[in-house]
């Protein structure tokens, strides 16, 4: 399992020494060799199997397991698998415990300030001085005023030590309670989940924990993926990788193109069978669980082992425990810029541990020290005007010698002195202003819950008031991750929305509703949200969702369509592929005829049609004139806007003529053209409001997605992330890599300081790309300030990125387990909005904080002065008046 206990978390099996070494346990392949496999995509991860392997057999062979029949079902050789591969366990992060909480409460540095003040402050008022008064050193009777105020001396200490408790207390059930609610909040796939493997050439289904490196498992539509693994044989499998690379589309897989299946990801169409490669914390999902679990001291020591990585002395035991430092490196590429400098990580050692401060800790620390500065100054000038005043009245203007027996008496004199001084420093120590701060943050927090924002760290949200920067994800945070058809031509007209269904004639309403029905896989469905208040659910292939979701927009049921033509009654269906870019289904009519519906890329369907349906339902002829004039006025504008454009068509033949089903293109030919309809994902509605919003406030928005830059750019002008005219940039991954790296390939913050200011859309980025982006503007000091900068995100591909943001922003409904273990506050409504209500709570909270400041220190500032000037002119407690002979 790797060195899983440095992540601070409780478990691992024994640990294995020779889990990296050449061929480990006997097996062909080291867990390095597998893992760095499991990065390569597409023809990148083909060409590495067949250079290393041969083919998907040989690395079959190299694991000891047989394509066809699968493991042996050994116990002994599945446990060895585990030594060597680890389990196909990511152990949960262990939440802090209440006690933890509190002491990271106890190391803020102005409630430092106030304990050691009060500490002081009560020892000093228990002080009772020795000795007895002398005629010789001059009467030091303090009168019998100072008596009772000597009695309550101690208060003063103590009710500071009681507001730093409180402070504490408050703080830390705040963040323990949040914890707790997370917890409840959180999805974890349970354990008992199981997976259909087949050993001894038998199939069966084992707990997902229990699959091993080897396994040969069966992967089916629905699916979501356990482990990582190399596709052996696959059917039309296609997955969704939304989660983990941010990108809509669904990826076709095949052992011939791309084999690579990753954990995490879900199995939208086809089946297969795939060699399981990776488990665990090694799996793709691991990797990301394990860098989001590695904080400060920990991620220390990862970056040591990531170093040794390239070290060819290491010893077997490090090695062992490399495991996890190679986590931190794969995620992260800008090791190979802070890498190998060890005063970065010096800097890095000598800030603050993992927790960092939040910006308005910051500034108050800093506030709280020139305070203390202030205040230490005001009862040194105190205590050094009494000293010498007793000194020139007592030893001057008096003439008294100090005498031995004196000494105890002048030592009670210079301690009142000092105690003196202490009451002024006590006195400028504000010490109701970490009260107020954490009153201030737990009421905004109460009251965020209400605005769907469930926060768990309390300084989150008045570090949102601060924030200069949104990083966000596209799909599924500002768009809805859903294919939809926005626009439409139907009966001449083209419509910008979903058209009401009396707008369009019962004819086309009902040709429309049967060519999507019945021209679309029975397996695609739209199913009931599965929470209430969510969306509901789409199942497979997403442009037919789109379709569908079409029909039931216009107010007509395709269930009813299907029942009345069950799969089994359809004639012959032509199914989509690369080449045809289109897909067309056959049905019988009641007079013995046939019907053709065909659906697919509006290029090319339109050059099929020669009819077309007008806005009475009749057919009109479509020459090819006419398609030009309907690509320049309608698809070319449905394209500027980002979207797909998917003709939908039919054709009638007659009993009499039954054609050759076997020459398609005689077959799907001569159409007559229903509708042509524009498909995107589309916007969020309140997403664009939303991020004027931001921009109003000075918070700049960026995109990060992983789908392609047409797509992203579309969107971001939809969203009003970027306006025309602006100068912004909007960069591909590869090219933002190019621009802000060296001849070696490291980063360097001056190149990316020349980037990220007008950059506003990064498209097809890899996690590390974002992770790279928000490390790079968090620390760049172009600017008079540090750029404070929040992170929206829902899949797993988001985690790094938004750990190391000041504020990371996971989705409650859509959002994956790795997102909201990685967040500071959680969107219940997965709503873009409720970030704008976040920074209107922050900003209210450094309100709150400015004016309770304004009222803390004229009250202090008086309050000093007045202990001050009382102790120097009125030299209470010092006996001055009565040394010079009294009343």
């Amino acid at each position: 399992m790797g060195d899983v206990a440095n992540s601070s978390i409780e478990f691992h099996p024994k640990p294995q020494q020779l889990r990296e070494a050449p061929h480990a346990g006997g097996f062909g392949c080291t867990l390095a060799e597998l893992r760095s496999l499991m990065e390569l995509r597409g023809a990148e991860a083909l060409q590495k199997v067949q250079e290393a392997y041969g083919d998907v057999s040989g690395l079959c062979r190299r694991l000891k397991t047989s394509p066809t029949e699968g493991l042996a079902d050994n116990t002994n050789d599945l446990e060895k698998r585990r030594q060597i591969y680890g389990q196909n366990f990511i152990p949960p992060k262990q939440p802090k415990t209440f006690l933890q909480l509190v002491w990271e409460a106890l190391q803020d540095v102005t409630l430092i300030i106030l304990e050691v003040a009060a500490i002081v402050s009560l020892g000093l008022s228990f002080y009772a001085p020795p000795g007895e008064e002398s005629e010789a050193c001059g009467n030091v009777s303090a009168g019998a005023e100072d008596e009772g105020e000597a009695e309550a001396g101690w208060i003063e200490g103590a009710a500071i030590l009681l507001s730093v408790i409180c402070v504490v207390l408050v703080t830390a059930f705040n963040d323990w309670s949040k914890e707790k609610q997370f917890r409840g909040l959180q999805s974890r796939i349970e354990q008992e989940q199981k997976f259909t493997v087949i050993r001894n050439g038998q199939l069966l289904q084992v707990p997902v924990a229990a699959l091993v490196v080897g396994d040969i498992a069966q992967v089916k539509y629905g699916d979501l993926l356990p482990a990582d693994g190399v596709l052996i044989q696959g059917n039309d499998l296609k997955i969704d990788e939304s989660s983990l690379t941010g990108e809509s589309d669904h990826v076709r897989k095949s052992a011939d193109k791309d084999p690579m299946l990753l954990s995490g990801t879900h199995v939208m169409e086809g089946s297969g069978r795939m060699v399981v490669t990776a488990v665990g914390v090694n799996s793709q999902t691991g990797i990301i669980f394990t860098l989001l679990g590695a904080g400060g001291e920990e991620e220390e020591k990862k970056d040591k082992k990531g170093k040794q990585q390239d070290g060819a002395m290491e010893s077997s035991q490090t090695k062992a425990k490399k495991q996890d430092g190679a986590v931190a490196m794969e995620m992260q590429p800008l090791k190979s810029a802070e890498g190998g400098e060890m005063e970065e990580r010096e800097k890095k050692k000598a800030s603050v541990p993992k927790k960092e401060k939040s910006v308005l800790q910051g500034k108050l620390t800093k506030l709280a020290v020139q305070i203390g500065k202030a205040g230490l100054v005001m009862s040194a000038i105190t205590v050094i005007i009494l000293v010498l005043y007793f000194v020139i009245e007592t030893f001057v203007v008096d003439g008294r010698v100090w005498l031995a027996e004196c000494t105890p008496v002048y030592v009670q004199y210079f301690v009142k002195f000092f105690i003196i001084g202490v009451t002024v420093l006590v006195v400028a120590v504000p010490e109701g202003l970490p009260l107020a701060v954490t009153i201030s943050l737990a009421y905004s927090v109460k009251k965020m819950m209400r605005d769907n924002n469930l926060v768990r760290h309390l300084d989150a949200c008045e570090t949102m008031g601060n924030a200069t920067a949104i990083c966000s994800d596209k799909t599924g945070t500002l768009t809805t991750n859903r294919m939809t058809v926005v626009q439409s031509y139907l009966g001449d007209t083209h419509y910008k929305e979903v058209p009401a269904p009396s707008a369009l004639t019962p004819k086309i309403l009902d040709l429309l509703v049967h060519a999507i029905s019945i021209n679309s896989a029975y397996t695609t469905k739209i199913l009931p949200p599965e929470k209430e208040g969510a969306l509901p659910r789409q199942v497979g292939n997403k442009t037919e969702c789109a379709l569908l979701g079409f029909v039931l927009d216009l107010k007509r049921d395709f269930q009813p369509v299907r029942e009345q033509i069950p799969e089994e009654k359809l004639y012959k269906v032509y199914t989509f592929n690369s080449v045809r870019k289109s897909m067309s289904t056959v049905i019988r009519t009641p007079d013995g005829g046939f019907r053709l519906f065909s659906k697919g890329a509006s290029e090319i369907l339109l050059k099929k049609c020669t009819n077309i349906l007008n806005s009475s339902g009749e057919l009109r002829g479509f020459r090819p004139r006419d398609r030009d004039d309907m690509v320049k006025k309608i698809i070319e504008p449905m394209a500027c806007d980002g979207l797909r454009t998917i003709c939908i068509a039919y054709r009638d033949f007659l009993a009499t003529q039954e054609p050759d089903w076997d020459n398609e293109n005689e077959v799907v030919g001569d159409l007559t053209c229903i509708a042509v309809v524009g498909i995107e994902d589309p916007v969020r509605p309140e997403v664009p409001e939303a991020i004027r919003k931001c921009q109003r406030a000075g918070i700049t928005v960026r995109m990060v997605t992983g789908d392609n830059i047409n797509t992203a750019r579309a969107i971001a002008a939809k969203c009003g992330i970027i306006q025309p005219g602006e100068d912004f940039l909007c960069l591909e991954g590869k090219e933002f890599n190019r621009r802000i790296r060296n001849e070696k390939g490291e980063i360097e913050q001056e190149r990316l300081d020349k980037v990220w200011p007008k950059l506003r859309v990064l498209a097809r980025s890899s996690p590390t790309d974002k992770h790279t982006l928000v490390k790079g503007i968090i620390d760049s000091s172009t600017g008079e300030q540090r750029q404070v900068v929040a992170v929206t995100g829902d899949g797993t591909n988001d985690g790094p990125a938004l750990k190391k943001a000041d504020v990371g922003f996971a989705m409650g409904i859509a959002g994956t387990d790795v997102a909201k273990e990685a967040s500071d506050i959680i969107l219940t409504d997965d709503n873009f909005t409720s970030i704008v209500k976040a920074v209107m709570w922050g900003r209210n909270v450094y309100d709150s904080i400015s004016k309770f400041l304004q009222f803390q220190l004229t009250v202090n500032v008086v309050a000093v002065i007045v202990a001050f000037t009382g102790a120097c002119i009125t030299q209470v407690g010092t006996g001055g008046h009565c040394a010079r002979g009294g009343p």
